[in-house]
């Protein structure tokens, strides 16, 4: 007759108990965690010749890192 050995080694029982610990950790910070809403940005009026595009701030900076 064989018998069977146990596969709960003392490593599996440790790592085991340190996800639990980790789950057990991010599930009372994860509620104080508020999501802040992104601010919305305003609609610009559409050009009346055409054309639409505009040297924004965004772009401006873009311009600024391209330079040599």
């Amino acid at each position: 007759m064989s018998s069977k050995t146990s596969t709960l080694s003392r490593r599996t029982l440790f790592s085991g108990a340190a996800t639990v610990g980790a789950v057990a950790a991010a599930t009372a910070v994860l509620p104080g965690v508020v999501k802040q809403a992104a601010p919305v940005a305003t609609a610009l009026p559409k050009p009346t010749r055409g054309g639409g595009y505009t040297l924004s701030e965004h772009v401006q900076q873009y311009y600024k890192t391209t330079r040599v």
